[in-house]
């Protein structure tokens, strides 16, 4: 027994053995490919068919615009309160309904604005908008 020639069991190994490791990673590599095809099942269902044929008509807009004094226009036609109410209801008939944009001008009375929404909620119109100025910032 010689305590001093013990150099050879005492080294530290410092490589990884990577045999078991690839061993492993094959094993696994193999279950993968084995199990990804059974996991990739479907199932049948009958979805609905679409076709691609355009909108065939897009409701217009018509733009009621009521002047600082009081005064209608129809697409900047100006009319009268009677054919105002005779064209909303000609356009509260129709199929599809166009959409009504009322603008006002600032220093009009309210009251020629609630005249308009009133003869065009009597006439049927249900799409109702309106234009305003943004605010500058």
């Amino acid at each position: 027994m010689a305590f001093g020639t013990q150099d050879e069991a005492d080294d530290v190994m410092n490589e990884i053995n990577m045999t078991p490791l690839v061993d492993v990673m094959l094993v696994l590599l193999i279950i993968f490919i084995i199990t990804v095809p059974v996991m990739k099942h479907a199932v049948n269902i009958d979805l609905p068919r679409a076709t691609n044929e355009r909108e065939e008509t897009k409701p217009q807009t018509i733009q009621l615009s009521v002047a600082a004094d009081g005064s209608y226009f129809w697409n900047q036609e100006k009319i009268d309160d009677a054919t105002m109410v005779s064209r909303l209801a000609a356009e509260g008939a129709r199929d599809p309904q166009p959409e009504l944009h009322i603008r006002g001008d600032k220093d009009v009375r309210y009251e020629r604005v609630a005249t308009a929404m009133a003869a065009a909620q009597k006439a049927g119109v249900r799409k109702i908008g309106f234009i305003t100025d943004p605010t500058p910032q």
